[in-house]
Order: structure tokens, then sequence, then C-alpha cells
């Protein structure tokens, strides 16, 4: 394996950053996960565009611009023979002091790794998953505002070991208020009265990029698509429901709390988006190869 660090390619076993790094003392950067499906790269625009609004949250200057950004992502694809896979991007402050200041830190270092990825056991695609609420509450947006994919994601971790320790794959996080926000590393959505509903962006959901195409693919097939304050009584009630994201993709859930959703099987709804979804990656998307 290639991983781009800095404008260079280096072998996996010598890709290294300082250990005075403050993405590494601190959590001090922040990175987008993308996919790349039948020799494209899914959404990368996108992706590319959330990069730079999360570094504008917090001050953070990309030593890249968008354009040499999304060439890189790319040309590391390329690199490592990539047709189908997981991209993951990262922005660090670059080395510094101990100190917390920001200022020590010179210069940003880009990093590109280029893999593959499967989040979940292929047979939970067909069956759907069973998902619980934990106790830890999604960050504040005074706090640490979950727009901003971050490098320090402990609130997620801590949520996904509740999860662990439950016997599940995922789990749902409330936010301060009790509404539901998201799950650790998906957006979360419910079908109702044949309504596609999910968390507004205001509860703590991330912008996901696959989120949003969803919303697009559901409103094309004359869905109507609502963003209300959800409780888990809404969610025990749903008549289906599914988790988004970009790892993820589109994954059926079938019980929640012990709850089981809907007729316990992933829903009519469910399969025709993860089709459309499907679809869209065959054909969609930033080539690798000319």
């Amino acid at each position: 394996m290639k991983i781009y660090i800095d404008g260079k390619y280096c072998g996996e076993k010598n890709a290294k950053i300082s250990v005075f790094d403050h993405g590494l003392l601190y959590g001090d950067g922040i990175f987008e996960g993308i996919r790349a499906y039948h020799g494209r790269v899914f959404k990368l625009k996108e992706h590319i565009d959330r990069l730079f609004y999360s570094a504008k949250a917090i001050l953070l200057d990309i030593p890249m611009s968008h354009a040499e950004l999304m060439r890189a992502v790319v040309e590391t694809c390329r690199e490592n023979n990539i047709r189908d896979g997981y991209i993951r991007l990262l922005v660090t402050r670059g080395a510094g002091t101990l100190g917390l200041n920001p200022n020590r830190c010179k210069d940003p270092s880009v990093i590109i790794i280029a893999d593959h990825i499967q989040l979940y056991p292929p047979e939970l695609y067909e069956k759907g998953m069973e998902i619980v609420t934990v106790a830890t509450t999604r960050n504040l947006h005074s706090a640490l505002n979950p727009a901003i994919k971050s490098l320090n994601y402990l609130n997620n971790v801590l949520a996904k070991i509740e999860a662990n320790n439950a016997g599940c794959e995922e789990a749902i996080m409330l936010n301060a208020e009790g509404f539901v926000a998201e799950c650790t590393g998906d957006n979360i959505f419910i079908v109702k009265a044949g309504q596609l509903m999910t968390p507004p962006l205001s509860a703590g959901a991330l912008y996901g990029i696959t989120r949003g195409v969803v919303m697009d693919l559901a409103r094309a097939e004359g869905v109507s698509v609502a963003e209300p304050n959800l409780t888990r009584y809404d969610l025990f009630n749903a008549e289906e429901c599914f988790l988004t994201g970009t790892g993820a993709e589109l994954i059926p859930v079938v019980k929640i709390d012990g709850r089981v959703i809907g007729a316990g099987k992933p829903g009519p709804l469910t399969r025709t988006l993860v089709d459309k979804y499907r679809a869209l990656t065959k054909s969609s998307g930033e080539p690798i190869y000319e």
C-alpha cells in the first residue's frame, strides 16, 4: 500500500508522522471518509467541500487547493490500483510543541490512505441489524459542533463501546434534550405513513453526504422527506428504519432497544433506496482511470 503524506508516497511501514503532531497529541485535525466504486470516486467534490468547511470552522489552513486535493485523492487511488475501495483523507494541525497553542504548529499535514473497508457483516445488509440507544449523548453545538468532522472522535468512540458491550454493531445517540441525533458513525432514517424522516442537523446530526444523496433519491421517487425532531418513541413505532454513511452505505435496521421495527425485515422503501443508491454509484463520480 502506498500512502500519500504531504506530496510524497510512502510504503505502509514507512508512513509516519511526528509524535509532536497536534493531530496525535490533541485530536486537532479533520478528516473525510470517501468511497470509490467501479473506478470512480463517489461525490468527491462534496467531500472536499465539507473538508474545507470543517477546516474553516477550526481555523485550519489546508496547504492545498480544492482542485489539488481532488487530484491527490484520485492519484492515490491510482497508485494503489483501487477501483472499489475506501479513501481516508486527513489534515492535521501539524507538528508543534507539547503546549495546546495551535499557533505553534507551522505546517499542517495532508494524509491520504486508499484501501478497502467492510464495516458490517454482509448478512446484515440482507436481514437488517439490531441497534441500541446508549447513555453517551451527542456533543453540544456550543462545545464541539457535530458538523465538524474532527480527529477528536472520542464522543463517538465511547458510544461505540457501549454498543459493543450490548452486543450490537451500532448505537443511537441522543442529544442533551433527549432527541435522536444520529448513530456513532451513521445518520438514521425512519419511514412512517409513507414519509421518510431523519433528525435535523440542529439535533446533532452530521451533514452526511450519503444522507443528502438518499434524501434526493427519495424525493425523485415522489416520497415526502421531513427533518423533524425525533424521539425513541418515534423510532420504536416506525414502519421502516435504516442507517446511512459513506462506509455503511444504506443498511436496514430491524430492531431497536429490543423493539421489532415494522415487520422485522428490511422494508420496501429501504430496498428501493438501496437499489437506487447502488445504481447511482455505478455511473457517478470522479474517474480514477481515464
